[in-house]
Order: C-alpha cells, then structure tokens, then sequence
C-alpha cells in the first residue's frame, strides 16, 4: 500500500472491485498475487490518488498501461482513450474468443485496451489456456 491511499480507501476498492483485475478480468487468485492499486488517470499526468481515480489491476496490466490514457485503435487507426474500469462496463467494450483465452475488443476503446495493455501477449494467453482446463477461466459475470 502507498503511503497516500489509506488502508480504509484500499477496502472500499476491494469491495467495490472484488479480487479481478479491471483490464483483463484475472483473478488474484488464480495468479497468485494480490491486485495493485491503479491511477486511471496516471500520477504523471495530474492523476490524483482518490477513490474516483482509482482502481485495482494486475500487476501485467497496470505495468503495460505505465502513463497511457489513450492507444490507437488498430481497426481504425484513431487515437482513443483507454477503457475506464470505474466508468465504463467491461462487457460493452469486450468479450472472450470462444475458447475463453483471449480477450476481444468490441468498440474502438475496447480494441485500443487490448493491443496498449497486451491483454493477449502469448505468455498470459498460455496461462489462461491451463486456467480454461481447470475450469477457472473465463470469469462467469
């Protein structure tokens, strides 16, 4: 926990996000580490370190969103923000590929999230093929 968000802030957070990672839906649980605290609007860019700019992600996801807001949408070639967990419902802008291993954009941020935040980066698509046998993936919402 860092020093500027209290441990009363971090339990509503848990509350309010339960144990899955805002960008990618894994579970904690699954991977074996606790959540980290994620500024939507990153601190280097002005973000403040309050329950309206926070959020809990994985730790691959909040290292591959680092000070970005915004990606190119690789169907439209525009640039757009990225997927607000606290403002926007995951399942408008995603879905899962068939065999629950990837993650789809649906909408131009949705698509823009996936490639800036690497959500099907070969590694965690692995993992998540293992999480689909045991009956752990995808997250049922």
């Amino acid at each position: 926990m860092t020093p500027d968000i209290s441990k009363a802030l971090f339990a509503r957070l848990r509350r309010q996000v339960g144990l899955r990672c805002g960008y990618c839906r894994t579970s904690a649980v699954v991977v074996g580490q606790p959540l980290t605290f994620e500024h939507i609007i990153p601190r280097a860019r002005g973000g403040a370190s309050d329950e309206n700019n926070l959020w809990l992600s994985c730790r691959r996801c909040n290292g591959h969103k680092g000070t970005r807001v915004e990606a190119v949408d690789p169907e439209t070639g525009l640039v757009v923000a990225l997927f607000n967990p606290r403002r926007q419902v995951w399942s408008e802008h995603f879905s899962w590929s068939g065999d629950g291993t990837r993650v789809l954009g649906l909408t131009p941020c949705g698509r823009a999230t996936v490639f800036a935040l690497q959500l099907n980066n070969p590694d965690i698509v692995a993992a998540r093929l293992l999480w689909v046998a045991a009956d752990w993936h995808p997250p049922q919402e």
